[in-house]
């Protein structure tokens, strides 16, 4: 999503997030960290920015009643408004985040608070306010000559610049809708992540081609794969045969229509129906709308389609792909056996 060939880091102040919970605390840096090594700076860069490189769902900040009283957009609006109280800002998100640790489960870390400057996303180059936090540490060998040979020694609290655990970028643009934000968080999946992006950052997604696509792909997939089973006799085959159609129809167009759609990937008149109200009925749950025509994003299609399974498991013994005409595998019962069988046609083997 972002290119940071250009990019500059401008300030860094690190302060120290511990777990309320635990009866551990904040600890803050009384200046920012000023960086005179070429090398650090550059290693800095690669840790900080390059996880956003592909990342491709953009978020905003959001707030139930007024925008303003997020309080990450109130901070990077002082930082964007003032860049002279950058680390007396940080001072305050650092105690902010601090208050949101509410789980017992959530590690103290370092927190990393950055000015960048020249950030390229979607096009444009940016201001952008980086968090980070590291939370997970590893050991290093060092291995250096000595007399006769080398030797070796440790450092046991290092930080794998490979593996940022959480971060955010927020860019000067769109204020009014909440700025542009990315998000990456690859520590907590669980109910203790959400402090990070929905306790801390407050953020909902921003609603654009590659969301509406994503979440278009992920509603069919999982209308198929429960809901269908209510109305219509399917065989796994059958599911598999509809939702290959289905990543066929968003890898060959690029506009989706709902109803034309319906017609060539569902094919009748009442699951087409079902599904359009499966659909609407994701959206009120989620609070979101999802356009009936839509631009699909290539890199959501992509995305989906590592989770679409196109294999028919049966029992420990056999795991068929089906990629193709699903007219070309059939299903039946061998009462001799008393066992289930698929019959599959095919001209030659590969």
């Amino acid at each position: 999503m972002i290119s940071s060939f250009e990019a500059a880091l401008s300030a860094l102040s690190i302060h120290r997030v511990g777990n309320k919970l635990l009866d551990e605390f904040y600890v803050l840096s009384d200046n920012p960290i000023a960086i005179k090594d070429e090398l650090l700076g550059k290693l800095l860069m690669q840790y900080f920015l390059s996880p956003f490189e592909k990342v491709n769902e953009v978020y905003r900040f959001m707030h139930s009643s007024e925008l303003t009283l997020n309080e990450l957009f109130h901070f990077c609006t002082e930082v964007f408004d003032n860049p002279n109280r950058f680390h007396e800002v940080s001072e305050q998100i650092t105690k902010y985040l601090f208050d949101q640790t509410n789980h017992p489960k959530i590690k103290a870390g370092e927190l990393y608070i950055a000015l960048f400057k020249d950030v390229q996303i979607e096009g444009d180059l940016l201001d952008a306010i980086g968090i980070f936090k590291s939370e997970n540490k590893e050991t290093y060998l060092k291995v250096y000559p000595d007399t006769g040979g080398f030797n070796l020694e440790y450092e046991p609290d290092g930080i794998n610049i490979n593996k940022l655990d959480k971060g955010c970028l927020i860019f000067n643009t769109e204020k009014e809708d909440g700025y542009k934000v990315l998000v990456v968080d690859q520590t907590n999946r669980n109910n203790e992540a959400v402090y990070w992006k929905d306790d801390f950052l407050k953020l909902k997604i921003r609603n654009d081609s590659f969301n509406q696509t994503s979440n278009t792909l992920s509603i069919y997939k999982n209308f198929v794969s429960e809901k269908l089973d209510d109305q219509f006799e399917l065989t796994k085959a059958d599911k598999i045969d509809l939702l290959n159609k289905s990543i066929k129809y968003f890898k060959e167009n690029e506009t989706f229509d709902l109803d034309e759609f319906g017609d060539e990937v569902l094919g009748n008149p009442q699951a087409i129906e079902s599904f359009k109200t499966y659909k609407q009925q994701y959206e009120t749950d989620h609070e979101t709308e999802i356009g009936d025509t839509f631009d699909i994003s290539g890199a959501a299609v992509k995305k989906q389609s590592r989770v679409y399974k196109s294999v028919l498991k049966l029992d420990k013994n056999f795991h068929i792909y089906i990629h193709g005409n699903k007219d070309l595998i059939e299903k039946g019962f061998d009462d001799e056996k008393t066992m289930n069988y698929y019959k599959v046609y095919f001209k030659e083997e590969n």
